[in-house]
């Protein structure tokens, strides 16, 4: 790339990502961005399990990381705190839990460049974290259209678009002192809120093709379970801050909780409940089972049997999550205090 490249600054948020921040640190290093025009400013939100230590070892050998300690701990609050310490022009958001091939940060910079959006941003293909079928199923149903439905950046792109939200934003630095800083208060999807403040002033996010991540999923169950609740719980607290639902997609596994929850209660004394009950419990099944048995092929038998979990854990978590933060709107429209869901050191 040529000499006169825009200085980019380089945000990672992260808090307790031992396993993870070196190789992604070595995996941004490795760019080939010209390192003189490059800053890496890991967030640190009081990691307690050797996170910050790693990093002030890669610093110490490469200058252009710094580590910068996050007391928020959260994803918004370190995130602002690189914005105002940056110098670059253009600012990358990347996430430690992710790999990222050489050409990743030259590309989003040419795009951002060549099409004069307000953000931009490549497709994220999920990996398994770990050799388990558990951690097998669980990175197949995040990038399975069952699993995330239309979500373009999860199911990849084969040409540039228009999209609503795009993972780990590449933006101008004017951005930001146009529209403002992240919403510290959105512990999870303040991705979202942002877009949508760029949206609503007239920018475009771009999704583009030749621009991919490597994102490692949750290794287990539970993990799952909680990151996909606090997804849905924050949901409707980000439609109350932008005035409306962002996508249909995000209410449907909150109305087939709620569904579900109606179905059950109804069902032992309607017989016109019980039999839909029935019916859409079992069409989910069917559905569950033809998607598991249509990822075998891919991805093999072990994989397949643990889809029937991952895909019910996944919509029901968010679903219910969703539902949760719809109460916790209602109780803060009638004036009590926002509960935040507990967090979690990812």
């Amino acid at each position: 790339m040529a000499s006169g490249s825009p200085l980019v600054t380089v945000l990672v948020p992260c808090r307790n990502e031992g396993r993870y921040i070196a190789a992604c640190l070595a995996s941004i290093l490795g760019t080939t961005y010209p390192l003189d025009r490059l800053e890496v400013l890991v967030l640190d939100g009081q990691s307690d399990d050797g996170t910050a230590e790693e990093v002030a070892a890669v610093a110490a050998q490469m200058p252009v990381v710094r580590l910068l300690t996050n007391p928020g701990r959260v994803v918004p609050t370190g995130l602002n705190i690189g914005i105002r310490a940056a110098r670059g022009e253009v600012i990358v958001r990347m996430d430690a839990h992710t790999e990222y091939p050489a050409d990743y940060i030259p590309r989003l910079v040419h795009w951002l460049q060549a099409s004069g959006a307000d953000n931009v941003g490549g497709s994220c293909i999920t990996r398994p974290a770990g050799d388990t079928a558990a951690a097998r199923a669980i990175a197949v149903a995040l990038a399975h259209p069952f699993g995330v439905g239309n979500a373009h950046f999860r199911l990849g792109t084969t040409k540039m678009r228009e999209v609503d939200t795009v993972p780990f934003g590449c933006f101008p630095r004017s951005v930001f002192e146009r529209l403002g800083l992240f919403d510290e208060e959105l512990a999870r999807n303040q991705d979202d809120e942002m877009n949508f403040r760029i949206a609503r002033a007239g920018g475009r996010i771009l999704l583009v093709p030749d621009v991919v991540s490597y994102y490692y999923a949750r290794p287990s169950w539970t993990k799952l379970a909680t990151m996909y609740y606090q997804y849905g719980y924050y949901k409707p607290l980000v439609a109350l801050k932008v005035g409306r639902i962002m996508t249909v997609r995000q209410t449907i596994p909150a109305l087939f909780v709620a569904a579900l929850a109606a179905g059950a209660a109804f069902a032992p004394w309607v017989p016109a409940v019980r039999a839909g009950w029935l019916l859409m419990v079992g069409t989910y099944a069917m559905a569950t089972a033809a998607a598991a048995i249509g990822a075998a092929r891919a991805h093999g038998a072990r994989c397949a049997l643990g889809l029937p979990l991952a895909f019910p854990i996944l919509h029901l978590s968010y679903g219910y999550g969703f539902l949760r933060g719809l109460a916790a709107v209602a109780a803060r429209l009638s004036g009590r205090a926002w509960v935040a869901p507990a967090a979690s050191s990812r």
